[in-house]
């Protein structure tokens, strides 16, 4: 193990680090001080990565590469021998329409394949990314927090929370069964947004550029609540690290925004940079006709107008975290994807 000033600092590896939340994981705990692994599929990414996270922070020596894809058993116990720590964030899910493709059996699997090398490894504890889509209320609008857990109704639309929350669900029988061995924390974010460092970005992000592309010429009556990816890396890190956040879920959810907010701060912030983002609203009837053909209106259809907060009080009781504000984000997102020419 490396040293700084004499003092012994613990590894952590980071699944994913190539993506939108696990480079910023990696930034932060850089940031920290840590010796840092980050997983990627293809070692020809590490380049490209660790420039990225260059423009950020100096990663020195302190950052290493290791080949491993959540979908085969190669390369996880080389990548977590020795680790202290895993921040699981990768997943092998794709976004938006599915097509057809199976998406809950690698997201299961995957968690799997990480927590059972972890538990070989002698790894203390594993923080693992979940999302809200695994703490969404049985009742339409109502408040959610940590206690909650999704109903999953057997409809194909659902086929997204279905995974995230039968891959937690999986992670939580996991460690009861390891009997004490490795400790687990769960990571809930809401939509993500903030500063992108490549074109690895999540599908909430796109949201945003989907706007200033002008391929968004009405607005649903859609919402979402909102956490920035550098307060989310905040975030594992401190789930990281607590004594007290041991077997514990936390949320990550900040202010909540309908996507005519959204439009709203893009064209009054960046003005002549946001002349293709459109104000008008989408009447709720075309986007329910449109759901019978359209398996992304379908997801849309039952959360029309349904404004659910989720709530953040634990994390910021047990961990003294507190997210930015939503606009910040939106605006910090809008910028990072102009000025990296994305849109």
């Amino acid at each position: 193990m490396k040293r700084l000033s004499g003092v012994r600092m613990a590894e952590v590896v980071v699944t994913g680090g190539s993506g939108f939340v696990g480079s910023w994981v990696v930034i932060e705990l850089l940031r920290q001080g840590y010796q840092v692994r980050t997983t990627v599929r293809d070692l020809r990414r590490e380049e490209d990565v660790r420039a990225m996270i260059a423009g950020e922070v100096d990663p020195g020596d302190r950052l290493t590469f290791f080949a491993a894809d959540l979908l085969s058993d190669d390369g996880w116990d080389r990548a977590v021998t020795g680790a202290d720590y895993v921040v699981h964030v990768a997943s092998p899910m794709p976004t938006g329409e599915y097509r057809g493709q199976d998406v809950i059996t690698p997201a299961r699997e995957g968690t799997r394949r990480v927590l059972e090398a972890a538990l070989r490894a002698g790894v203390k504890r594993v923080v693992a990314t979940s999302s809200t889509a695994a703490a969404s209320p049985r009742i339409k609008g109502a408040g959610a927090d940590e206690a909650v857990w999704t109903d999953l109704p057997p409809k194909k639309i659902y086929d997204y929370p279905r995974a995230k929350t039968l891959a937690e669900a999986d992670a939580w029988a996991f460690i009861r069964a390891a009997g004490g061995r490795m400790e687990l924390t769960t990571v809930l974010p809401s939509s993500i947004q903030g500063p992108v460092l490549g074109r690895d970005y999540s599908a909430s992000v796109d949201v945003v550029g989907l706007m200033l592309k002008g391929k968004m010429p009405a607005l649903p009556r859609i919402g979402f609540g909102i956490v920035d990816v550098r307060d989310l890396a905040t975030l594992h890190v401190k789930a990281m690290l607590s004594p007290v956040a041991a077997g514990q879920r936390f949320i990550g959810s900040g202010d909540f925004l309908w996507f005519a907010d959204i439009a709203r701060l893009l064209r009054d912030e960046l003005g002549p940079r946001a002349t293709r983002v459109s104000t008008r609203g989408l009447p709720d009837i075309i986007v329910r006709l449109g759901g019978l053909f359209n398996a992304e209106l379908a997801q849309l259809a039952p959360n029309l107008g349904v404004r659910t907060l989720y709530s953040s009080a634990k994390a910021e009781r047990m961990l003294d975290w507190r997210p930015r504000p939503a606009p910040e984000s939106i605006i910090d997102t809008a910028r990072s994807l102009i000025e990296r020419g994305l849109i």
